[in-house]
């Protein structure tokens, strides 16, 4: 079945993308966006180190209000697995803590992206 991800096309695809049991989300590996959009929430924050940088941007975009579109069974996506000597226990807690506020707060711009 999980070959469907690299063959489905047409309806079939659109069909699998409805009842894929996974969110629409900014979840990593294969987003990708408008970048006058990007550019409306102030791209990434750059504070952030390994893990959630994706996350967070999405959250601001949810913010904004651009909805996700899921894309599982129409885009491929191959990654390549590689050590992670620089996640930390620190870094992850710093970042689930930025994106934390930035739900909290529903904030859609941050002072830490492409614009200083």
């Amino acid at each position: 079945f999980k070959n469907n991800k690299l063959t489905a096309r047409g309806i079939i695809s659109k069909v699998l993308n409805w009842v894929t049991p996974t969110n629409a989300s900014w979840n990593g590996h294969n987003s990708s966006g408008w970048k006058k959009d990007i550019e409306n929430v102030n791209g990434f924050d750059e504070r952030m180190q390994y893990g959630g940088q994706d996350r967070e941007l999405g959250e601001r975009l949810f913010n904004f209000g651009i909805k996700s579109k899921q894309l599982r069974y129409s885009a491929v996506c191959v990654h390549l697995d590689h050590k992670r000597g620089y996640k930390t226990p620190e870094s992850i807690a710093k970042n689930v803590g930025i994106r934390n506020a930035t739900k909290k707060e529903k904030s859609v711009w941050t002072h830490y992206g492409i614009t200083k």
